[in-house]
């Protein structure tokens, strides 16, 4: 985790609460000894990184190397509009002008 004024500042003006069981609560205090950290710190620090890299899975596109070519030929050299899409900007011009 990144120390940072900011993240050191939000960690402090709310607070999170969570039951967890006796065996989970000695588990992450065993966790927390053996990294040198506080229980909070390791809780904070690892619930974190995982919520940072869910949010990063679900809002980045990966694409393969193919794909990727696909999309910029795609973008470079798209395809004439159809039949559904004339008629929209058709009605839409109808109006919008009219």
């Amino acid at each position: 985790m990144l120390n940072t004024p900011e993240t050191t500042q939000n960690s402090r003006s709310a607070r999170l609460e969570a039951r967890v069981s006796s065996a989970q609560k000695d588990l992450f205090q065993r966790a927390a000894i053996l990294s040198g950290r506080t229980l909070s710190e390791l809780v904070i620090e690892s619930t974190q990184a995982a919520a940072t890299r869910i949010v990063q899975e679900h809002e980045l596109i990966q694409l393969t190397r193919s794909e990727q070519q696909a999309f910029v030929a795609a973008l470079l050299n798209p395809p004439p509009p159809g039949v559904r899409l004339r008629s929209a900007i058709a009605s839409y011009r109808q109006k919008t002008e009219g």
